[in-house]
């Protein structure tokens, strides 16, 4: 009788999968470590720590006269652009800047015409 032997691919097969029995077995003892459940608790409350604190200065920021300075400043930009003030004053401004920017067009304009004109004529 002739004795079979696997094949070696049968071998790194059966490798490859005690390989990922053993990683699997491995990750899920370092996971259930009481040391990484220990990390992960003091994240978790560090974390809620965190919101805690920011959630308490923000409330005293609100309350603080700086805050209120900040709300009403917000409140007050909020309704001049529902008034439509802040749109008149941007086509205002912006009118008077397409203005002096034409005028100073024209002067160079008119400038460069006497220059050529001039050199034209000697």
């Amino acid at each position: 009788m002739t004795e079979q032997h696997p094949s070696q691919e049968e071998d790194l097969s059966a490798a490859f999968r005690a390989l990922g029995e053993h990683l699997k077995k491995v990750l899920h003892t370092a996971w259930e470590r009481p040391e990484r459940q220990q990390l992960q608790n003091e994240i978790e409350h560090g974390l809620e720590e965190l919101g805690a604190s920011l959630r308490q200065a923000s409330d005293e920021f609100a309350q603080s006269d700086v805050g209120q300075r900040v709300k009403a400043e917000v409140e007050d930009i909020r309704a001049r652009v529902e008034t439509g003030e802040v749109e008149r004053i941007i086509r205002k401004d912006l009118g008077k800047a397409l203005q002096t920017v034409n005028a100073e067009l024209q002067k160079l304009s008119e400038k460069l015409r006497a220059s050529k004109d001039s050199g034209e004529g000697g």
